[in-house]
């Protein structure tokens, strides 16, 4: 028998019988002849045949289209290249906009702020003015409408009215500074965008409008600006070009229908971007039904979503999953939006309302979790959680003490699903299964139908053992193709230049025997001492456990013909990088990891540098020690503590 993690939750026999994923694994077994009992059957069914499982998706989810594929895919030998649902002819708001009933659709919340709530038939009203209001503007299908919003329920009803025209979507949070949006927005020439007044970040107004103003005067395709009042009722737009309120540009007509433009499955639906640390973005075009597919998969399926559901996620309108949470509205859910801080004016403040929305899946990061342990807040002692179910964690990998802290602290009774992929897919390649059980510091398996592998040094397929993660097939919702890339170098590049024909995503895992996953962090970052390759979650795992540190980073340092491990730790309160701390950090990693993790020098920093979706960038430290040029800065919520590290003389020194 495999050595398996330890076990922290399992669902009940009845509990199992009720999910989605039972339904469909029923719903397969009919239809195909099949006796599967258990997912790692139906995973290994959906990843070898591949045809007939985006199929069966499609029918089981009821993908609305006015015209069904002539076949699934037509070539699963192109990767990249492969053409899913040809044929079919579809709009993809018009699969969120399936429920106009009474139902609350949107709930939204900011710091200080009273709920807002919207129904569905609300939801599907404004929508529609919207629609008409762009329409009048001249929006046609291809056209670009972007947003430059907070995280409310107007971002997503642009985003709704704006693809139900044909338009493709793009967004950036208020939070990226002038240079972060030209570099995305500027690239892709929209014609409309959305954008709002300001917004509320730790009890401040912060006004963003003399910023659009510049990118107005820098953006010259955009013809249009609405802007919506959200931190001043009144806001002067006097010095914005071709700008219109919110209300002087919505129409006023009640009862407004919405002519959906049925476009092929192929049709440019979002434009999302690269995290641009390494140069300027790479903007990646998604297509509707591909995109469609595999978030209700992933929602409907993995997370078991319904119309009984209060989904949340705390997420910006920059980071994927904000694209992910509103997939929500085609599963029939309560989708609840927070704009502001997680820990103002204190950290209970998303535990006040998972108890107040009865939230049933409650979406995070790993960061956001470390971060409220070390508050000592245990929210399960303090509110009632009985209604929650789920709980999402990405991000970044999340540790066993992370998921230890879950199950004592918040919840023992519940699915802890730590999921991962990126925003290349808008989705993921492994995450939660509702009918499996959840093992310590383990993603609970691949999701169906991405075929997902580790490859070793040599290209080959290993179990057990740390590897690169690739997918040796196509899914539907591979990016179309890179903006202005014409012959497909950029998208080439990114994923198929080490193993051509298989997408190589960039992460160090394992893949063990009974399908469960483990990430070990960036493979771009992977460490290499001695000629060994190690994953940096095990470092981080173990310095996590010290309170003495606030925060941590690890990069490779090319050294003498070898790499050595650098460690730079950021202090906590008001605690002191000494020689004892970092002989005990020195020793703890070495008995509890290996000889090989233990760091040639521990160097304490003010600060880590951080992606704007609060990733860490390792990377981009790497560069600067060994005086590369780091390209894009804007894209980092700190970029300036990059300079400290350059100067940091220790770097250089034995």
């Amino acid at each position: 028998m495999p050595c398996m993690s330890k076990l922290l939750w399992k669902p009940s026999a009845d509990t199992v019988l009720g999910t989605r994923m039972h339904r469909f694994m029923v719903f397969v077994n009919e239809r195909f002849g099949k006796d599967f009992s258990d997912y790692s059957q139906l995973y290994e069914w959906s990843v070898t045949e591949i045809p007939d499982f985006w199929a069966a998706a499609w029918d089981f989810l009821e993908i609305k289209a006015s015209r069904h594929y002539d076949q699934v895919v037509d070539d699963l030998s192109r990767m990249p290249g492969a053409k899913w649902f040809p044929g079919a002819r579809l709009n993809f708001a018009e699969n969120l906009l399936r429920y106009r009933d009474d139902k609350t659709a949107l709930v939204f919340l900011g710091e200080a702020q009273a709920p807002v709530y919207w129904s569905y038939a609300q939801l599907f009203d404004e929508t529609a003015r919207v629609a008409q209001s762009l329409k009048e503007l001249g929006v046609v299908p291809g056209d670009r409408v972007v947003a430059y919003m907070p995280n409310l329920a107007h971002t997503i009803i642009a985003m709704l009215a704006a693809v139900s025209l044909g338009a493709t979507w793009s967004s950036c949070s208020p939070d990226f500074g002038i240079k972060g949006v030209l570099d995305r927005f500027g690239q892709i020439q929209p014609k409309v965008l959305f954008a709002a007044d300001g917004y509320f970040f730790k009890g401040k107004r912060i006004d963003t409008l003399a910023r659009l103003e510049q990118i107005a005067q820098q953006i010259p395709s955009v013809e249009h600006f609405i802007v919506v009042p959200h931190a001043q009722p009144e806001p002067d737009i006097s010095g914005i070009r071709d700008a219109m309120l919110y209300a002087d540009f919505r129409s006023d007509q009640p009862g407004l229908e919405i002519d959906f433009a049925q476009l092929p499955a192929d049709h440019p639906l979002y434009i999302m971007y690269s995290s641009g640390t390494t140069g300027l973005p790479k903007c990646m075009v998604q297509g509707a039904a591909g995109i469609l597919i595999n978030q209700l998969k992933e929602m409907v399926l993995h997370t078991d979503v319904g119309r009984e559901d209060n989904i949340f996620y705390f997420t910006t309108c920059g980071w994927m999953m904000w694209n992910w949470l509103t997939s929500g509205l085609g599963a029939g859910a309560t989708v609840v939006l927070y704009d502001g801080n997680p820990f103002h004016p204190g950290p209970e403040v998303l535990w006040h309302m998972a108890q107040e929305q009865k939230l049933t899946v409650f979406g995070t990061s790993a960061g956001y979790l470390g971060a409220l342990e070390n508050t000592g807040m245990r929210p399960g002692d303090q509110y009632d959680l009985s209604h929650l179910r789920v709980l999402l964690s990405t991000g970044s990998p999340l540790s066993e003490e992370g998921f230890a802290f879950v199950y004592d602290a918040i919840k023992s009774d519940l699915q802890l699903a730590s999921i991962s992929g990126g925003t290349d897919l808008n989705g993921c390649f492994a995450l939660g299964n509702p009918i499996g059980p959840v093992y310590s510091g383990e993603l609970q398996c691949r999701g169906l139908g991405m075929k997902v592998e580790a490859f070793d040094e040599n290209g080959q397929a290993v179990v057990g053992q740390q590897g690169e993660l690739v997918c040796t097939a196509p899914f539907p919702s591979m990016p179309l193709y890179f903006w202005d890339d014409p012959n497909n170098q950029k998208y080439v590049s990114a994923y198929f230049d080490v193993y051509p024909g298989v997408w190589r995503h960039g992460d160090y895992i394992e893949i063990n025997e009974y399908g469960g996953v483990k990430i070990y962090g960036r493979s771009d970052t992977t460490l290499n001492p001695g000629g060994v390759r190690i994953g940096t979650a095990e470092i981080y795992r173990r310095v996590n456990d010290f309170s003495e540190i606030e925060d941590s980073l690890v990069v490779g340092q090319t050294w003498k013909g070898d790499v050595r491990v650098l460690l730079f730790v950021k202090m906590a309160g008001n605690h002191l990088l000494d020689d004892s701390l970092r002989h005990r950090i020195k020793k703890c990693l070495r008995e509890n990891a290996s000889p090989r993790h233990v760091p040639a020098k521990i160097l304490e920093v003010p600060d880590i540098p951080y992606t704007l979706n609060m990733k860490k960038v390792e990377l981009a430290v790497k560069k600067v020690i060994e005086k590369k040029p780091v390209q894009n800065r804007d894209s980092l919520s700190n970029p300036d503590v990059l300079d400290f590290y350059a100067n940091l003389k220790e770097v250089y020194e034995d």
